[in-house]
């Protein structure tokens, strides 16, 4: 029961700040228009739901990696994480390229970073 609350915790402060990104920043939802933004190194973080298809998931790690960029893997389907940004529509990969206020890319467990 603790592991849930600490969990819901940390969802409440992903909401939190991805909702100040939208609000304040620049970011792109979809998957196309994620691979565009890491091929052109624009990308500080992307944002990949739980649901999201292993072949597309792979691949968007795949271009996060070259461009050395962090992939947090939400933990929510990809209706919430649509509700989490902001919109009435599933959400399954998103990326942010300016956080705008929020200090949504240094407090990220950015997995899959390149070292």
């Amino acid at each position: 029961m603790v592991a849930s609350k600490k969990q819901k915790k940390a969802m409440e402060s992903i909401n939190s700040r991805l909702a100040l990104v939208m609000k304040s920043g620049k970011y792109t939802l979809g998957y196309r228009s994620t691979l565009k933004t890491l091929r052109q190194g624009k990308a500080w973080l992307v944002i990949i739901s739980d649901n999201c298809p292993p072949l597309k998931k792979s691949e968007i790690e795949y271009y996060a990696m070259l461009a050395k960029t962090g992939v947090h893997h939400y933990n929510g389907n990809n209706i919430e994480l649509g509700t989490a940004c902001g919109k009435y529509f599933k959400v399954c990969t998103l990326s942010i390229v300016d956080p705008g206020d929020s200090d949504i890319i240094r407090t990220m467990p950015s997995t899959g970073e390149a070292q």
